[in-house]
């Protein structure tokens, strides 16, 4: 089990603090990290690379006065690969802008081809072992990927407690093999984006600027029509129901029954408040189901669509 270092547990959802020092100041950064603790929120998440480190120095700011009441993840590896080098020496500097002597949770930012996963792990096992990081996390692995790296991890004496796929509405392929393999091995779930880069939003319809707009990396993966036309009837149905789609969508990402625990991110604290307000929605099956169908379900692993 995943906690704080006094016991505290994770919280439904995560903070995700890659706007920090970017397209948030730090005063627009505190507040948004007053009001995911204020919402109860107790599992913050950034990245060596996150605005060229402002986000870990900010985050580790934030964090001084009630350290031991939160779960702090970072990652490493996102470039340079994933040789026992570059992670001791992204680490060292993770670990100076956090102001922390021990991470709680140390992902690897991605899936490195060129370095034997031994070498990886006998690093990530060096920090663990010397009381400098107290879980190990993947983020953009695949399943198979996973269940390798755990291999490896477990000739090492430690194991994957955590990963974090892309998951949303409009982007489901995790739920086909990253989420049955979670539930069976007692991996924890901090997927990322459940407002598909802000497509559930509803804000693109009406006109609006954001990463769909200025990032042809957002633009392309979300330039799908049927992802469109999903994010309009979820759109219609939390206009009917009187609450913010963002809500919606943040609050169907969270009842998948894996239990996962969604990335929220904002740029401002009243951009974060209709994530935050998806603890209070009441997620009904019905309505979970309603929800669901608005979107293309992918087949499962074997293709047999019609067992699935």
């Amino acid at each position: 089990m995943i906690t704080s270092p006094n016991g505290t547990p994770l919280s439904p959802l995560t903070f995700g603090t890659m706007q920090f020092g970017g397209n948030a100041d730090e005063q627009a950064s505190r507040a948004m990290f007053d009001a995911a603790r204020d919402a109860g929120i107790t599992h913050f998440d950034t990245a060596y690379v996150y605005t060229d480190g402002a986000s870990e120095s900010l985050l580790g700011q934030f964090i001084q006065s009630e350290r031991d009441n939160l779960i702090v993840a970072t990652k490493a590896a996102y470039s340079g690969g994933s040789s026992r080098g570059n992670i001791f020496t992204g680490f060292a500097t993770s670990q100076q802008r956090l102001r922390v002597d021990v991470v709680d949770i140390l992902y690897l930012h991605r899936f490195d081809d060129d370095t034997p996963l031994q070498e990886t792990f006998d690093a990530l096992a060096t920090l663990k072992h010397e009381g400098r990081i107290r879980h190990i996390g993947v983020s953009n692995f695949a399943a198979w990927q996973v269940m390798k790296a755990q291999t490896v991890a477990a000739q090492f004496d430690i194991r994957i407690d955590i990963v974090q796929p892309m998951h949303s509405l409009v982007k489901r392929q995790s739920e086909v093999e990253i989420f049955p393999m979670c539930v069976d091995q007692g991996i924890e779930l901090a997927p990322y984006s459940p407002l598909g880069g802000g497509l559930l939003t509803g804000k693109y319809a009406g006109g609006g600027t954001g990463r769909l707009t200025e990032d042809s990396r957002y633009a392309a993966r979300y330039n799908v029509a049927w992802m469109r036309e999903a994010a309009d009837k979820l759109t219609a149905l939390a206009r009917d129901m009187g609450i913010d789609p963002a809500s919606l969508a943040v609050a169907w990402a969270m009842a998948h029954p894996a239990r996962p625990r969604p990335i929220v991110s904002a740029r401002s604290a009243s951009q974060l408040t209709p994530s935050l307000a998806a603890l209070e929605v009441e997620m009904t099956s019905d309505l979970y189901d309603q929800i669901t169908g608005f979107s293309v379900t992918p087949p499962p692993a074997t293709d047999r669509i019609e067992e699935a």
